[in-house]
């Protein structure tokens, strides 16, 4: 087992918490009220068999330009406070990445490339499943289990 166990979220409504358990790792989608996903990250801290635990989540951009209304934005950045208001509180470290960071990690281009949002959301996923046969990953699951990789892959300790 590693130094340290890594908790990845992609913390937006459908979004993802990927984990290590054991020597495997584990996902589910993002629950869907505040009190569930508290309860979620806090049992997942104080669960851990590894006392070194640290949160990965995706950072929240400030501001993603005019083509994103502030209704989708809001609740990611909701999320993102939720989630490390429940870290500090057990104070465990966290660690912001931003999309593209993790993203260029594992060298598969960009949404550019791809050619649409659709096309690469589905080339993380098959990438996720690549890394985490042993998991049905889902579109939901995919961000945070790349974290979880990202994590483990280029974060020390």
């Amino acid at each position: 087992m590693s130094s340290r166990t890594y908790i990845g979220i992609d913390p937006g409504v459908s979004g993802g918490i990927a984990w290590d358990s054991g020597q495997l790792a584990a996902g589910i989608p993002m629950p869907e009220t505040d009190s569930d996903i508290c309860d979620m990250i806090a049992e997942l801290i104080v669960g851990s068999e590894n006392p070194k635990v640290t949160l990965v989540i995706e950072d929240v951009p400030k501001y993603v330009g005019t083509n994103v209304p502030g209704s989708s934005i809001f609740p990611l950045a909701f999320n993102c406070g939720l989630i490390r208001g429940v870290a500090l509180a057990h104070k465990v470290p966290i660690i912001l990445v931003k999309p593209h960071d993790w993203q260029r990690h594992f060298r598969l281009g960009t949404k550019k490339d791809a050619g649409s949002t659709t096309a690469w959301k589905n080339k993380l996923k098959a990438e996720a499943q690549r890394r985490f046969p042993h998991l049905k990953v889902t579109l939901k699951t995919a961000d945070s289990l790349l974290i979880l990789a990202f994590a483990r892959e280029s974060l020390l300790g």
